[in-house]
């Protein structure tokens, strides 16, 4: 199931020309190089948040969470690079990946000042909200968008898989209140 992820995320950011979600694009047209790179960037900075939550975090669920989301995630990037590598497209840096990483890391140093109960919650509901924007962005712009069958059901496939985290995520927020 994770492959099928993997080679859905490499096929967003090999094969989509445009991404118009505010939350990854804002309008703009990207190139795939651009796109690959807002993709990989995407997977680090949910590994690099799990990873501080495995440090951070005081719930088993909390950290089991971030332990599924370190887990996926660098399943992910590693068949996405395998992918771009094979087919020999080099990610190129831009706006939104740059974007992309300094509100992440704007996030953990807000996070970093949280501890206990606190943390759980601020991470868990940050997730939450995370999961929900990719959910976005998969099923109004990049699934609609796509014209190949086969990718059109890889990104279904993807879907399905971000669902069942933002479930997760969910979850164990509501366990936390």
């Amino acid at each position: 199931m994770f492959v099928r992820w993997s080679v859905a995320v490499a096929a967003i950011a090999l094969f989509s020309s445009q991404v118009s979600s505010p939350a990854l694009a804002q309008g703009a047209k990207l190139t795939d190089p651009e796109i690959a790179h807002i993709a990989y960037t995407a997977g680090v900075i949910d590994i690099t948040a799990a990873k501080q939550a495995l440090k951070k975090a005081s719930n088993k669920e909390v950290k089991t969470f971030a332990q599924d989301m370190v887990r996926d995630h660098e399943a992910v990037n590693k068949q996405a690079l395998a992918l771009v590598k094979k087919l020999n497209v080099m990610p190129e840096d831009n706006d939104t990946s740059r974007t992309l990483s300094k509100n992440a890391k704007d996030k953990r140093a807000v996070l970093s000042k949280l501890n206990g109960a606190a943390f759980d919650k601020a991470y868990i509901d940050n997730e939450v909200a995370y999961h929900k924007t990719v959910d976005s962005a998969l099923e109004t712009e990049l699934i609609p968008s796509a014209s190949n069958a086969e990718l059109k059901s890889l990104l279904k496939t993807g879907l399905k898989i971000f669902e069942g985290h933002e479930q997760h995520a969910e979850h164990v927020a509501a366990d936390l209140k």
